[in-house]
């Protein structure tokens, strides 16, 4: 599974950027490394399994994070100093 770099937006409305891929250490499980751009721009990690399945709310069905827009970086390292 591969989740691309950039702008998304949560079932829930807020707004995520996605940083980067990075492996679990201990199960190789892919994870997702993202930001949200809503309040103190945290950095969060979720399983890349997680982070593209489609959820169920109202008896709709959407994908938990939609992918709005590239983003103007690469991946992470392009952020750092």
């Amino acid at each position: 599974m591969s989740v691309r770099v950039g702008y998304y937006r949560h079932f829930k409305g807020m707004p995520y950027r996605v940083l980067g891929t990075s492996l679990h250490s201990e199960t190789m499980e892919e994870m997702v490394i993202y930001q949200d751009l809503y309040d103190q721009r945290r950095l969060w990690v979720r399983p890349a399994a997680m982070f593209a399945e489609t959820v169920e709310r109202d008896g709709k069905t959407f994908p938990r994070f939609a992918f709005e827009r590239e983003a103007d970086f690469q991946s992470i390292t392009d952020l750092l100093p």
